[in-house]
């Protein structure tokens, strides 16, 4: 393995390289996960707008299925193949947050990745606290929407940037215990730990997502796919929200220009999506890099807390500990409980 990279922008070019040296195995490793997500929810609101569509033709042919609890029921039913492929999907894409960061060691060692299913299964053994790490994650976005939030939720998020990476190596911690431990790691380290999350996410988020785009206009598979989907659009009440838009001064919505969005919005999502284990490199070595050069943590190896106690106090409890098991003969007492001779 080449020479280990300490500065923020050394760890940043190295965990890239990580990446795509093993970018074949992290692509099939992240296809389901990823795909999966777009294949269930595809697969929901077709088969529903199926249902919709042809509902009417099938209660003229079918009197019976006019009953509301029936149309439920069936309503449910059919949403259900794609709602089991896109849980399944987005349980292993939450999985893998932690996966890819029990897999740095040998990467770091080798510049290899291997045996996914061991990884993963580690991470999958700790379900309950790994679901209450994610829960808290949940509660934090939704109060990072509310614009009062943003600019203290936007501090937090670089605080708490590290609580999977944590959850992974320092596994006796609760969900609650990750949060702090993060906070407790970038203190100090605030605006090298913004600068990477500036990078990475400018490279994840917008380079490579707008450079994939850019790529499929080019070769009209984005007019393609929106054009398959333009059938579907056409269906939406467009001219109701143009009104509404018409109140607003603003410009109105033209399908063309829906679908296409639609479309780039998908493939962009999709690309940021399997890149995520660079991200998890990127934040586990820089989780490495706070804790000393160490990634597993034992309790043993935690700095233990500073005692309050005085020296005195110390030296008191020493004497206690000593003779403590030994018997005081009660004429010693005695002797010294009296007061001494005046000379």
């Amino acid at each position: 393995m080449s020479k280990k990279n300490r500065t923020p922008l050394g760890i940043f070019t190295e965990s890239i390289g990580l990446y795509f040296s093993n970018f074949d195995k992290f692509i099939k490793y992240m296809t389901f996960p990823v795909l999966g997500q777009i294949v269930g929810l595809i697969l929901v609101f077709l088969l529903t707008y199926f249902y919709a569509k042809n509902m009417p033709n099938l209660i003229q042919k079918i009197p019976a299925l006019d009953n509301f609890s029936l149309l439920i029921l069936i309503s449910i039913l059919i949403t259900l193949p794609g709602l089991a492929i896109f849980v399944k999907a987005f349980w292993e894409y939450l999985v893998a947050y932690g996966a890819v960061n029990s897999m740095l060691e040998n990467m770091l060692k080798s510049g290899k990745v291997y045996d996914f299913d061991a990884h993963t299964e580690l991470i999958k053994r700790r379900t309950l606290p790994f679901v209450g790490l994610w829960f808290l994650f949940g509660i934090f976005s939704l109060i990072s929407v509310i614009p009062f939030f943003w600019v203290p939720c936007g501090v937090l998020a670089v605080f708490f940037v590290l609580v999977f990476q944590v959850f992974t190596y320092e596994p006796e911690l609760t969900p609650l215990g990750c949060v702090k431990r993060s906070l407790q790691l970038i203190k100090g380290h605030f605006a090298s730990t913004f600068m990477l999350l500036a990078l990475v996410g400018a490279l994840t988020y917008v380079l490579i997502p707008n450079l994939v785009n850019m790529f499929c206009e080019y070769t009209h598979i984005t007019l393609w796919l929106s054009s398959l989907i333009t059938p579907i659009i056409r269906e939406l009440p467009i001219e109701a929200w143009n009104n509404a838009l018409s109140y607003l001064y603003l410009q109105p919505l033209k399908i063309e220009g829906i679908a296409l969005f639609t479309v780039g919005t998908f493939i962009a999502q999709i690309f940021i999506q399997y890149t995520l284990p660079l991200r998890s490199i990127l934040w586990g070595m820089w989780y490495k890099e706070l804790n000393g050069g160490k990634i597993y943590v034992s309790k043993d190896d935690k700095p233990k807390k500073r005692s309050a106690k005085k020296p005195s106090e110390k030296l008191m409890e020493a004497s206690n500990k000593k003779f403590s098991s030994k018997k005081l003969d009660r004429n010693i007492l005695k002797r010294a409980m009296e007061k001494p001779d005046e000379e």
